[in-house]
């Protein structure tokens, strides 16, 4: 049996909670900005993680994929939109899918530009040295997030990607896209992370940002 970094395995849990939480709560916010408070009604206008929280998809599955040293995997619970009383059906729904992924895109800046502020100082014996720690929760902040971005934006509903090219294609267009590619998002998914097809739709444009970043 592989030595379990429990403090990483933390330290990583913690991060990802924390940016679930955030993609969450933006599309909560951006929805009800936009005219639909179901989300904001059902408490998901918040960075309480609780809230958000799904226990296969925020906790079981992130949690093995950790300790098992696989690639990351995780959701939280999706917020609930009302299409139709949003002001401006379509284009709303497309900012309200889209600001989820903007989100970790913005985490991820921070985090680059904070790693390139903090100064990691050496250890010094005797002394606490708090700098690591943080550049390390700030390392796997920038990646987490980028990764979540991607993943995201990957143009197959019910992923946030697929949402938004529904929102942008023609409305007849649209609606074919999506009774022919919603049913089987899941399906799609799956088959592509069996066959590596998610190595390739995520691992080229993440590398791409985080080259852009660092």
């Amino acid at each position: 049996m592989p030595d379990i970094d429990f403090a990483q395995v933390v330290l990583v849990f913690i991060v990802l909670l924390f940016s679930l939480t955030v993609h969450e709560a933006s599309h909560a916010l951006t929805a009800d900005r936009l005219g639909d408070p179901t989300a904001r009604k059902l408490g998901r206008v918040s960075l309480n993680p609780i809230v958000h929280v799904d226990p296969i998809g925020t906790v079981l599955f992130p949690l093995l994929a950790i300790v098992a040293g696989v690639p990351l995997s995780g959701w939280a619970k999706p917020v609930p939109v009302n299409v139709q009383i949003l002001r401006h059906h379509r284009r709303d729904y497309v900012l309200v899918a889209a600001a989820g992924p903007a989100s970790n895109l913005v985490l991820a800046v921070i985090a680059a530009l904070l790693l390139k502020l903090i100064p990691v100082s050496p250890v010094t014996l005797g002394q606490a040295n708090v700098t690591v720690p943080i550049a390390s929760m700030l390392s796997r902040a920038l990646y987490i997030n980028v990764l979540l971005a991607v993943f995201n934006m990957i143009p197959i509903p019910p992923l946030d990607g697929g949402n938004v090219i529904g929102g942008l294609l023609p409305r007849a267009l649209a609606y074919r896209f999506d009774s022919l590619i919603r049913p089987y998002g899941f399906i799609l998914l799956y088959a592509l992370m069996l066959t590596r097809g998610l190595d390739y739709l995520i691992g080229r444009p993440s590398s791409m940002l985080l080259s852009w970043l660092r």
